[in-house]
């Protein structure tokens, strides 16, 4: 019996080897989709600032971090010593969830189970068992978690990191809980949380960032002509166009002068400054304002809005529609903040979605290399053959099982370490789908790396989710040349099902 299951698991190794040439690699400048979406039926494109349109150097998330960290010392009394710390560009990914009372960072899957092995406090892992200790088990109660835009409120003690200007303030958090445990100087977990948050925030609200941007934009700007490009093609193509933004005008002039020249308002029908997002697409309460050039109110009353002008103030969408006579489904919009960008509008408005993920670039192509997609697809072949092989009862065959699981556990950290050593993919915990992936789903209706892939499609193309089968169903159908390491799962089970005739 041994050597039959030794023999099928050599067989499956044999026949994983031979399949990996066949499996096809991942354009990583391709738009995928999470619902289906014509392009023919959008004649509106509306636009986020900030990592949609303007890309930024990794020398920003060091700014960030520096003058907080500053800001820490010298407006909150913490210690000199926190200047030691640096930015850690490979420390944190997005998504991660942060329990505000145990100070506490890690990542959470889709079912609310924290993946073990991606719990830091401070810089230092915490062990799986101390983990399971503290929250009886590693599942988080819904009453815990973040709540609906990912903030930590009304008793919710977990915070959730989904902008990508938040990786410099997780760092920041880890790096001053590490120094305290350090040096052992008693903190309380939330004093520290809020004084980081706050510090953060002044960077952004008080214009230090926006300053350090505009004195020295070819440092931080990127990828300028692509963004200008797809304007451009959008343009000539009679489609409408806006800008929403949290950003203040003076900072977004600055930058869309860099990107497309002193006449980019030219090609918005609308451009919205200051927009308090979240809030904008909900808050019932304060009308549009106009803006002028140099930044000044003005008191008038918004009847319509016009082209060429700069509109501001905490808005709210509802007057959007009416002023503008857009609505729902020719509407799409590209934002890279799931929640302040895209939630809204897809629950409460009908707009179509589309999320800006400048990480998907680096993760797939590392998806792409032999090593990722030999151990990968082993990892699946392996899953299979447990699976199928687990329901012999007899002592060599559960001994062999059990090898396999071993083997199969030691993969499992490597599958997460290729991405990121200490937290793994943006999208994946070591099987299931992130909580940040859940998310993405949920409220983006396509997904991409950058908003130059509408470079490589018409405005006639369809855009088709894959039809991946649910658990319950065959996959009888054909399979995509990028699904074929399910081709290889239904392979290994018709092999394991005819192996178990041969025991029987």
């Amino acid at each position: 019996m041994g050597q039959r299951l030794w023999a099928s698991y050599n067989e499956a190794k044999r026949q994983t080897k031979d399949l990996i040439p066949d499996i096809a690699s991942t354009d990583p400048d391709t738009i995928f989709a999470n619902n289906e979406i014509s392009l023919r039926d959008i004649e509106i494109y509306g636009f986020d600032y900030d990592y949609t349109l303007a890309f930024y150097s990794k020398h920003l998330h060091t700014l960030i971090f520096n003058i907080a960290r500053d800001i820490l010392i010298t407006q909150h009394r913490y210690p000199e010593g926190l200047r030691e710390y640096e930015y850690i560009a490979d420390f944190a990914v997005r998504g991660l969830h942060y329990d505000v009372q145990k100070a506490l960072l890690m990542k959470i899957d889709a079912f609310h189970y924290i993946q073990l092995g991606t719990v830091y406090r401070g810089l230092n892992p915490v062990p799986d068992q101390e983990v399971i200790a503290m929250y009886e088990g590693s599942h988080v109660p819904l009453d815990i978690m973040s709540d609906f835009y990912g903030k930590s409120s009304q008793g919710h003690t977990m915070k959730q990191f989904m902008d990508i200007f938040s990786l410099p303030e997780m760092t920041l958090l880890s790096c001053v809980n590490d120094f305290f445990m350090r040096h052992n100087i008693d903190y309380e977990p939330v004093h520290l949380y809020k004084d980081v948050k706050e510090a953060i925030r002044d960077v952004h609200v008080k214009g230090i960032m926006y300053r350090a941007v505009e004195a020295d934009i070819d440092k931080y700007i990127c990828y300028g002509e692509e963004s200008h490009a797809v304007l451009k093609k959008l343009s000539e193509h009679g489609k409408k166009m806006f800008l929403i933004t949290n950003s203040p005008f003076d900072f977004v002039n600055r930058g869309m002068s860099y990107i497309v020249g002193k006449d980019w308002r030219d090609l918005f029908d609308i451009v919205i400054v200051q927009a308090d997002k979240p809030s904008f697409f909900n808050d019932r309460r304060k009308p549009f304002r106009q803006v002028t050039d140099k930044g000044a109110l003005l008191w008038d009353r918004i009847h319509k809005l016009e082209k060429g002008n700069i509109y501001k103030q905490v808005t709210y969408l509802h007057h959007f529609p009416a002023l503008t006579g857009w609505r729902g489904s020719k509407v799409l919009y590209f934002g890279d903040h799931i929640y302040s960008d895209l939630a809204d509008l897809t629950l409460k408005h009908g707009w179509r979605t589309g999320a800006i993920i400048p990480e998907l670039r680096k993760e797939i192509k590392i998806m792409n290399t032999e090593q990722y997609v030999h151990m990968t697809t082993w990892l699946q072949a392996l899953t299979g053959l447990i699976e199928q092989m687990q329901v012999h009862p007899d002592p060599v065959s559960q001994a062999v099982v059990h090898e396999w699981i071993k083997e199969r556990e030691a993969m499992k950290p490597q599958t997460k370490d290729i991405f990121n050593a200490q937290f793994g993919s943006l999208f994946r915990t070591y099987h299931n789908p992130t909580y940040f992936s859940r998310r993405l789903a949920r409220f983006a209706d396509i997904y991409m790396a950058s908003i130059s892939c509408l470079l490589d499609y018409d405005f006639k193309h369809t855009f088709f989710p894959r039809r991946s089968p649910l658990q319950h169903e065959s996959t009888f159908w054909p399979q995509h040349p990028l699904l074929s390491s399910q081709a290889l799962l239904l392979f290994l089970q018709k092999m394991c099902e005819n192996e178990t005739v041969l025991f029987i």
